[in-house]
């Protein structure tokens, strides 16, 4: 099952907020489909992990048992339907802009195997673009939900404000 992340913020005078880099971080609460438990520790995942599964049966972002049932899950890529995995479908992670600005939009889905993404965190790792100039902002961190800085190109104050998000099934 695929499972979208939406994103939501109050957008001022910036535009293309998006995620940079294969390494970049998704920080994720996962429950467990087999018995319910979710975790109670941020776990993230990221395009360059791979872990090898048992079995020599492909590999995975992330392979954890479950504490309350035991289950062996995995988060990445699977060979097998028995695998339990979350991937990041790289082609579905898509910039938050401008026009977006207070609205939901999915910014990236993840291919779900037995595993749910049940809460986000957003951290550092983001970049985005001046709303009416070519200015970058390369390093973004989102995790206290504002972000605040200067376009000195249009001479006026940046921001990302009120973040939330929420997950879709797609």
């Amino acid at each position: 099952m695929k499972f979208g992340l939406q994103f939501k913020a109050t957008l001022e005078n910036i535009t293309n907020v998006r995620p940079v880099g294969d390494d970049f971080r998704w920080y994720l609460k996962l429950k467990c489909g087999n018995c319910g438990e979710v975790s109670d520790k941020w776990q993230y995942i990221t395009l360059l992990d791979s872990m090898p599964l048992k079995g020599g049966q492909g590999s995975a972002s992330m392979v954890q048992k479950c504490k309350l049932c035991s289950r062996e899950n995995s988060i990445g890529n699977q060979t097998t339907s028995y695998i339990f995995s979350i991937d990041i479908l790289r082609d579905t992670i898509t910039p938050y802009n401008a026009e977006d600005s207070e609205r939901y939009k999915t910014i990236v889905q993840f291919e779900c195997r037995g595993l749910e993404p049940v809460d986000f965190q957003p951290q550092a790792g983001f970049a985005a673009s001046g709303a009416e100039t070519s200015t970058q902002f390369p390093e973004i961190n989102l995790q206290e939900k504002d972000w605040t800085d200067y376009d000195e190109k249009a001479s006026e104050s940046v921001g990302i404000y009120e973040v939330t998000h929420q997950f879709i099934k797609c």
